[in-house]
């Protein structure tokens, strides 16, 4: 290809004269036209400058023969790559990586001094800890891969960047500690991620999960989010790998069992007593928020009084007891959601008087009775004591199942739906892996370890134990 119509094939490709943003600095070396091209925003203009100025630094001596060796090895940079596919120059460009081209060469020095704009470091808002590490990722994936680099210095962590879209190539980071991860399961991932054909990942992590997971009607989540860098590095070691895209502040963790959803760093970050104590009332309050409310449905409408709160409806209640928690439970989902998009200024007021205020109004007018606002209540406890707000969602879900039916089938209903669900959780893998493990294939040992908070132990005195 003539070089002058490459230039113009990156021209018109590029929108060069269109687009501000989209960066053309022209010079000329004995002779020769040199282009730079960039993406102002997306580069370090300091570096942009130190490239410029190298360039033209390189002695305009006619015995030297102007060509792309030359400017490589004048270029002090250690990213400075020679690449010549036509696409991969666009894409880089358009990555925030800068192109040199030459005159009557097909080739490219492409130099990364990428400076993404992007947020400090904080802790994440979902992921709180009263002792610990308080840093959390960004939306830079230079920056998370930093963060956990500086908690696994293991030499056998790999770092692969893979690239995904066609129109609009995105920045993936499929992280992994070789020889602790499965060469299966990192060869599955790649496989599935070579299959992928799609023009963009602009929704990121999830529209990426669900290309590789491609469940449909299934509410438990596959796969594990985290913005903190300490869960990632310690999930490395348990043989998990890590999927970073660009632009997102959440990592995705797999193979995921329903247990790994299930674990907090706070307790890790306590003694191993008060750590399984607090293991144990974070799986009592899954339960709750699972099976209370479709319990106390059942109690009440077979009046057993052997459970804690009987059935005491006053006669002024016109709504029925099915309705009433229905309206409660959706009633609680928007004031969660209307929490996530109130100013935070604003959002503790917004609590009390939703939580207080319409709760008694709806009682002393009829709508509710006390004892649905209470198991209402707690259940949303529990919601939100579960560490993974994908599962808690998940688990919404199941219980509004459980609610109907008990509704439709009384407690054939509810037994039936149990073991529906029961089976549903058996049949899930992730990457292969069982939903259920250790429970489903069964492993005391490993049982113990998931719900009971065992002291960290000298590698040298267990070596050989697994």
């Amino acid at each position: 290809m003539n070089q002058f119509h490459l230039f113009q094939l990156l021209d018109e490709r590029l929108g060069i004269g269109i687009n501000y943003d989209v960066c053309v600095r022209k010079i000329t070396i004995l002779n020769k036209n040199v282009r730079v091209y960039y993406l102002n925003g997306l580069v370090s203009n300091i570096e942009i400058i130190e490239v410029i100025q190298t360039l033209l630094a390189i002695q305009r001596d006619k015995s030297h023969n102007v060509d792309i060796n030359l400017l490589f090895n004048n270029l002090p940079h250690e990213t400075a790559v020679i690449i010549s596919d036509i696409n991969e120059i666009i894409n880089s460009i358009l990555n925030g990586i800068i192109i040199i081209m030459i005159e009557g060469f097909t080739e490219a020095i492409s130099v990364e001094v990428r400076a993404y704009p992007t947020r400090s470091i904080s802790e994440p808002d979902m992921e709180k800890v009263i002792r610990g590490s308080h840093d959390g990722f960004t939306e830079s994936i230079n920056m998370n891969t930093a963060l956990i680099r500086r908690r696994v210095k293991d030499e056998n962590l790999r770092n692969e960047m893979l690239l995904i879209g066609s129109n609009s190539p995105m920045n993936v980071c499929l992280s992994y500690i070789e020889g602790i991860c499965d060469k299966k399961i990192i060869e599955d991932v790649k496989r599935r991620i070579s299959n992928l054909n799609v023009e963009h990942l602009i929704m990121s992590d999830k529209q990426l999960e669900e290309l590789l997971i491609k469940q449909k009607f299934n509410p438990y989540p596959l796969v594990r989010y985290t913005e903190r860098a300490d869960i990632v590095a310690i999930h490395l070691y348990q043989g998990m790998f890590a999927l970073i895209v660009d632009t997102s502040p959440s990592v995705i963790l797999a193979p995921a069992t329903l247990f790994d959803h299930l674990q907090h760093t706070e307790e890790y970050r306590q003694t191993p007593l008060s750590g399984t104590y607090l293991k144990l009332l974070r799986l009592f309050g899954v339960l709750i928020s699972l099976f209370l409310t479709p319990l106390w449905l059942l109690t009440v409408k077979n009046d057993w009084n052997f459970f804690i709160l009987k059935n005491i409806i006053p006669d002024n209640i016109s709504i029925s007891l099915f309705m009433q928690i229905i309206i409660a439970e959706i009633g609680v989902e928007f004031l969660r959601m209307a929490s996530i998009h109130t100013p935070s200024a604003l959002s503790t007021a917004m609590g009390l008087i939703s939580g207080i205020l319409i709760g008694n109004i709806a009682i002393e007018v009829g709508i509710f009775t006390e004892e649905v606002v209470m198991i209402v209540a707690l259940s949303a406890i529990g919601t939100y004591i579960t560490p993974s707000y994908e599962l808690g969602l998940a688990n919404k879900i199941s219980k509004l199942f459980f609610i109907l039916s008990i509704y439709l089938f009384n407690i054939v209903g509810f037994c039936i739906s149990v073991l529906v669900w029961l089976i549903l959780l058996m049949g899930l893998k992730s990457f292969n892996k069982p939903y259920l493990y250790p429970i489903v294939p069964f492993n005391f040992k490993r049982l113990l370890k998931s719900i009971i908070r065992f002291p960290y132990k000298n590698i040298e005195k267990n070596k050989g134990e697994k």
